[in-house]
């Protein structure tokens, strides 16, 4: 019997082409909702969502559900804990959008440092003249402290360290001490790490773990003439406590793409701050970053379904520690054919 996939949110092609690829029945949904899941997932072997609530009520409500596949990193939207109880998969794109962010946050922090969004309002305010008398400054030399030294803070590291010559110190709370990495030093001392950083920027993922993170103690660390780059989860910075840090000039900046609860209001106070970089949580959206999310994300299901290792699964069901020894090799094949096609 051919096996029917929903795909919850409109995703890239690559995904959608890999699933007919391999005979499944690809159902187009009509949104993450959880009613809404209940009623188009229902009859489904596989799901392939952006942002679909699949909670433990979903799942109970779908019998045939073996695998769902997160078009993205987190899996905040997923009761994780409930799909491994009921025997279903989950997996993500853990590798797609590593370089995208990581080049978007260098982005940022170029921004700030040579003030290129307030050179351009200025000019294009016809403040010119006003503009020229604000100075930039070179990042060759300064220091980058990271917090989150996952795939995309290390990746942020290494650019940082190796294409612009700046110090790096990232955080590591399963350390103590300092140890010496190729791009630069790790340690396990939040303060130090906050306190020495000219850009402090976070990676670090969502959850109870991390929500608040950054308060207004660990703000009250960083130099005042230090800036704030947030490309990792809103919710691990008391947002409260940061705007009361700008607005009495207590940090020099920020550059945020995520923020507290999704996308800020319009009398978010962070809109209107000459001093604060913001974009709408697109760190990750290039076209090659949301092809490699459809691709990764596709092949989970299939993965799952035709009983191969799993290339990136979130919760440990369908795989082996002994199994996951072997995925190297053959992700490494998916790879080559992705990008030949």
């Amino acid at each position: 019997m051919k096996r029917t996939i929903l795909i919850t949110e409109p995703v890239n092609q690559k995904g959608i082409d890999l699933l007919k690829e391999q005979g499944y029945d690809v159902r187009m949904g009509s949104g993450p909702q959880e009613d809404t899941l209940i009623s188009e997932c229902c009859d489904c072997d596989g799901a392939l969502t952006r942002n679909g609530q699949f909670t433990r009520r979903v799942f109970e409500h779908c019998p045939k559900l073996k695998v769902v596949s997160m078009h993205g990193v987190g899996v905040d939207c997923i009761d994780v804990d409930a799909a491994t109880d009921l025997k279903i998969q989950i997996t993500n794109a853990a590798e797609s959008n590593q370089s995208s962010v990581a080049e978007y946050t260098i982005g940022l922090i170029l921004m700030l440092a040579k003030k290129s969004i307030r050179y351009n309002n200025g000019m294009k305010d016809g403040e010119t003249s006003q503009v020229r008398t604000m100075y930039g400054m070179d990042v060759q030399g300064k220091t980058l402290g990271i917090i989150g030294m996952g795939n995309i803070g290390s990746q942020v590291a290494k650019m940082a360290a190796f294409g612009l010559h700046m110090n790096v110190i990232g955080y590591n709370r399963h350390i103590t001490g300092t140890c010496q990495t190729e791009y630069g030093t790790l340690s396990g001392n939040l303060q130090e790490v906050i306190s020495l950083a000219d850009f402090l920027s976070l990676h670090l993922p969502g959850g109870n773990a991390t929500r608040h993170f950054i308060g207004a103690k660990e703000l009250s660390y960083m130099k005042p003439t230090a800036y704030l780059i947030n490309t990792g989860r809103g919710e691990v910075v008391d947002e409260t406590a940061l705007i009361d840090c700008l607005k009495n000039g207590r940090i020099c900046g920020a550059a945020l793409d995520v923020f507290e609860g999704n996308l800020p209001s319009k009398a978010n106070p962070l809109l209107s701050m000459d001093n604060v970089i913001v974009t709408p949580h697109t760190a990750a959206f290039t076209t090659e970053a949301l092809e490699r999310m459809s691709y990764q994300a596709a092949l989970g299901i299939v993965e799952m379904l035709e009983g191969r290792p799993i290339s990136y699964p979130v919760n440990q069901l369908h795989n082996s520690f002994e199994e996951n020894k072997h995925i190297q090799a053959i992700m490494n094949c998916y790879r080559y054919e992705f990008q030949r096609g």
